[in-house]
């Protein structure tokens, strides 16, 4: 027997950008259900966690949910680089825990949190636009009937591909990662380790979660190496590769694995009845493929749109559009520019890498924070190259200001 629900908004998915969209929704009238396929909100760790202290000041995210971040470590086969703050700026989430909070905060305004419950199909009106998502739970067949449906399915866009709207991104990163205790951490410091080395095309990292538990992880950019990171993973620990070595002894507690779209902002995120957020719209940075704070920023702009949409009556492409607009406006020259860096940075030589570090150490700490947030505009740009007269770092700058 099918059980049959009807709402304002339908969400899926149970991550930062489903649960925002929830929140935001039903926080502005609508009467909202955030379906989740898994027994619990971040029941499997698909992130490494890293995000901004701005951005989580913002969203108003508990500072138990974090783990702040004031010095930022890069090291090359043959150079070690340390920009050091007065303040945090960065930091390495709990992501099961703020997780949980941004969907207990969509309860808390009334959306309905529907777990173990697989959405594999979409509900069609006779002009072939979508009304309803299908799929089961521990009860059977389960259709859920909306004005809106918000696909925040994340990289496997379920919605949009059942809609036959999107195709499988053709560049993605793919990240491995364990999560455990060690004997010497800085819990103010990350790393991020570059070269051959560590990963062909990406990066390795040691993120510290507290004081007493770290993230040691390896990124790879697909399809640009076939390495496996899980693979070069294990090696790296395995051997002590660089800052890994100072953490002392190491005890693994739990891996995450994760896929993230690195195909920039190629997608198209609204249709008619339909909104596309955060993995499942590619609203990545590519310089260290983060987006949780685009995910919960932009699915509380989607919640925001669907819900005033529903109450002027009409739902069609038209009238959610000002979502789209609203994120392109945000990160599209910034991602665009992130873009370029990020097909330099893919092609270096360990050689070359060395001499990168070179160019990153001459930053000032929010220049640095700017830069790896992806978050430069032209202005900016241009104070850099005037502020960095050495002409490896204005040749780096110059790229980035072309290409916004």
């Amino acid at each position: 027997m099918t059980q049959r629900f009807e709402y304002d908004v339908v969400v899926v998915g149970g991550g930062p950008a489903g649960s925002s969209a929830a929140y935001e929704a039903a926080k502005n009238g609508a009467k909202v259900v955030l379906l989740e396929k898994e027994e619990t909100i971040a029941e499997t760790v698909r992130t490494s966690g890293v995000t901004w202290i701005q951005n989580i000041k913002e969203f108003g995210i508990p500072d138990d949910c974090f783990n702040p971040i004031r010095n930022f470590s890069f090291c090359s086969p043959n150079n070690e680089v340390t920009i050091s703050d007065t303040v945090p700026r960065a930091a390495v989430l709990d992501v099961r825990k703020t997780y949980r909070w941004l969907a207990e905060q969509a309860k808390n305004q009334g959306a309905d949190v529907f777990t173990k419950t697989n959405i594999n199909n979409v509900i069609k009106n006779d002009d072939g636009d979508i009304i309803g998502v299908s799929g089961t739970n521990t009860q059977g067949h389960v259709e859920f009937f909306g004005k809106v449906i918000i696909d925040a399915s994340g990289f496997a866009s379920i919605v949009g591909k059942a809609m036959n709207l999107v195709s499988q991104w053709k560049r993605f990163g793919a990240g491995a990662e364990y999560e455990v205790e060690a004997e010497n951490i800085d819990k103010d410091t990350w790393w991020l380790m570059v070269g051959q080395e560590y990963s062909p095309a990406g990066y390795a990292w040691i993120f510290p979660v507290s004081e007493k538990t770290v993230r040691i992880g390896v990124g790879v950019g697909k399809p640009e190496s076939q390495i496996d990171p899980t693979e070069r993973l294990k090696e790296l620990i395995e051997r002590k590769t660089g800052p890994i070595k100072k953490l002392g002894k190491i005890t693994p507690i739990e891996f995450h694995y994760g896929l993230i779209p690195n195909d920039g902002l190629s997608r198209k995120t609204v249709f008619d009845n339909l909104i596309l957020v955060g993995d499942s719209a590619g609203q990545a940075n590519p310089l260290v493929l983060e987006g949780i704070r685009y995910a919960i920023k932009f699915g509380r702009e989607a919640g925001k749109v669907a819900s005033n949409a529903i109450k002027n009556g009409t739902t069609d492409e038209k009238f959610l559009e000002p979502y789209e607009e609203y994120w392109r406006k945000d990160i599209q020259s910034k991602i665009n520019a992130a873009s370029k860096v990020q097909n330099r940075w893919i092609g270096l030589s360990d050689k070359e890498w060395d001499k990168e570090l070179d160019i990153i150490k001459e930053l000032r700490p929010e220049e640095f924070l700017d830069f790896i947030k992806a978050d430069f505009g032209l202005t900016s740009m241009v104070k850099l190259a005037t502020h960095h007269p050495k002409l490896i770092v204005r040749q780096l700058f110059n790229l980035i200001k072309g290409a916004t």
